[in-house]
């Protein structure tokens, strides 16, 4: 190779974009490969409410700079992810290797490492992200449920509200945000109870008043017990929600054997000789 082949010293090195999940519980959570994300990274953003994870992370990667401050009240939190990914891509643009950590799965209820993603891959930047352990993996298994069993339905609490969605009430329901419920302007951090008495009845087209709901908060800390309460769907209204806590709804009722779709297998299995 001759001298004018090779690269400047001046020239930008061209960037790359991780998005990574943390998990939920600091420390025991991070993946090897996330963590390789982060300790090479040159510059990582924190998209982290707590100031001990942030130092925490200051302990991989000397340049960690925190997201949160782009927060404030009265200010939409959409504006708040805009912002989020200008910052990102400016480092990027500038041919840095730029990591993005999140708390859980960085995909899940996240919009802004999508959209950071789309963008860097859009340029021509190598972008990816590295799943991590969701507040959905520990609810399972903090509260013993497994999705395959009777099924599970997923929803965002004021979507719920929003569109004129199914409900199942032979599934587990997992209503997640429902402390910002009806919130349209995304600019509040919770609303109130009689945002929950809405809630409460679009939920009771489906479910009885005394149906038993469960609130979930998933550990943050090694040191922390999740916390799980029990109450009445009537009696959610008055309950005080935070936003990290989600709201499952047990099965109400047993499931219904789909008897045509029996038969109809029935015969495929006489078919093809496995009857």
């Amino acid at each position: 190779m001759n001298a004018t082949s090779l690269p400047s010293s001046n020239e930008t090195r061209h960037g790359s974009l991780a998005c990574v999940g943390m998990g939920m519980t600091l420390g025991s959570h991070l993946t090897p490969l996330s963590r390789d994300h982060i300790e090479q990274a040159d510059v990582v953003f924190a998209a982290l409410s707590d100031h001990i994870v942030e130092l925490w992370l200051q302990r991989m990667n000397p340049d960690v700079r925190s997201l949160q401050p782009y927060y404030a009240e009265g200010k939409s939190r959409l504006k708040t992810y805009r912002e989020w990914v200008d910052l990102i891509m400016t480092e990027v643009r500038a041919g840095k290797r730029v990591c993005a950590v999140f708390y859980g799965h960085p995909g899940i209820f996240a919009w802004s490492p999508h959209k950071a993603i789309e963008i860097a891959r859009a340029e021509g930047f190598h972008a990816t992200m590295e799943p991590g352990i969701s507040a959905e993996d520990c609810l399972y298994a903090d509260l013993g449920l497994d999705p395959g069993r009777f099924g599970c339905q997923h929803f965002e609490a004021s979507q719920l509200l929003f569109y004129e969605h199914r409900l199942n009430p032979a599934s587990y329901v997992v209503l997640w945000q429902a402390a910002l419920v009806g919130d349209w302007s995304l600019t509040r951090f919770h609303t109130g109870s009689p945002y929950r008495q809405v809630l409460v009845d679009r939920l009771s087209e489906d479910y009885p008043l005394d149906h038993e709901v469960i609130i979930y908060h998933g550990a943050t800390l090694p040191i922390e017990q999740p916390h799980i309460r029990r109450v009445k769907l009537r009696d959610l209204p008055e309950t005080e929600l935070s936003s990290q806590e989600t709201v499952v709804l047990p099965p109400a009722i047993a499931l219904k054997p789909n008897l045509a779709m029996r038969e109809r297998l029935a015969e495929l299995d006489k078919e093809t000789g496995f009857a």
